[in-house]
């Protein structure tokens, strides 16, 4: 599949940190290890719905706090 379009938004540093670890042990970009991410985690929305979300983002919270 072409890519045609670009997202962009803004993350915290330690996300991006991250995301650049991944990257480099798994020898792929940054982009492409995003991609991969918002692939696996627009997959578990379809196949749970919302329910996949409220848990993310609750489990999100708690560890924020």
């Amino acid at each position: 599949m072409q890519k045609d379009t670009r997202l962009t938004f803004r993350i915290h540093s330690g996300l991006k940190k991250s995301l650049e670890a991944i990257a480099a042990r798994e020898g792929r970009s940054v982009a492409q290890i995003c991609e991969a991410f918002l692939k696996a985690g627009t997959n578990a929305y379809e196949k749970s719905g919302a329910k996949y979300l409220q848990r993310f983002l609750s489990r999100q919270e708690r560890d924020t706090s």
